[in-house]
């Protein structure tokens, strides 16, 4: 593992964390929205993470120990959920009401986008913990070498 590659990977884990709050952040903001440019109720985002490869050419290279080494994480998808159903609120006075006064709104539940952000935001900080810990590392390496 390279001096740096470390700081990558934990980087990489921090950035892919924070577009996660991101679009929580979102799911919430849009919990009301009754109609979008398509005419249906919002529907929440979800992200998925994969793990980041190499590039076909740094691969063809590497030695068997050095692909056991991980390389951080990226975004494979943010993808709608198509699972959960809408919810339907009687409203009558709704603009956006059917002929029986029955309101769609997203499929956007506030306890699971909290639960969500909680999760999100303790691994944003492990993430942080991770690299503050390769950071004391190697300053501790500096200090050796004086």
């Amino acid at each position: 593992m390279g001096l740096f590659q470390s700081f990558d990977i934990s980087a990489t884990g921090m950035t892919a964390e924070r577009f996660r709050i991101d679009t929580i952040a979102q799911n919430i903001a849009n919990i009301n929205t009754t109609r979008t440019e398509d005419g249906t109720p919002y529907r929440r985002k979800i992200v998925t993470f994969e793990e980041k490869t190499l590039t076909p050419f740094s691969q063809y290279y590497q030695t068997q120990r050095a692909r056991a080494v991980g390389n951080g994480v990226k975004i494979s998808s943010v993808r709608e959920d198509e699972e959960t159903d809408f919810v339907m609120k009687y409203d009558p006075s709704h603009p956006d009401a059917d002929q029986n006064g029955y309101v769609w709104y997203p499929n956007v539940n506030t306890v699971t986008e909290m639960t969500n952000l909680i999760d999100a935001s303790r691994a944003y900080e492990a993430n942080t913990t991770a690299f503050n810990a390769s950071k004391a590392m190697v300053q501790a390496a500096l200090q050796i070498g004086r």
